[in-house]
């Protein structure tokens, strides 16, 4: 889809030289998709601490458990 932006030349070809960018498209690209990347991670962070986790739960246990079930 082709759109028109009125980008910084100045921050383009700064990132695309630190990104080692051969385009805009190519740097652009890259932005945004760290962009949506770090939104991302930012959403999960917000879910610390709202998770209760059952204080009985033995994963040792569980893990042994996996490994005999895959025993032959």
């Amino acid at each position: 889809m082709p759109t028109n932006l009125a980008i910084d030349d100045r921050l383009i070809d700064e990132a695309r030289r630190i990104g080692k960018h051969a385009t805009k498209k190519e740097a652009v690209t890259a932005a945004l998709d760290e962009y949506i990347r770090r939104r991302k991670q930012l959403e999960i962070l917000k879910l610390e601490g709202t998770i209760d986790y059952d204080p009985t739960y033995d994963y040792k246990k569980m893990r042994m458990l996996d490994q005999i079930e895959l025993e032959p």
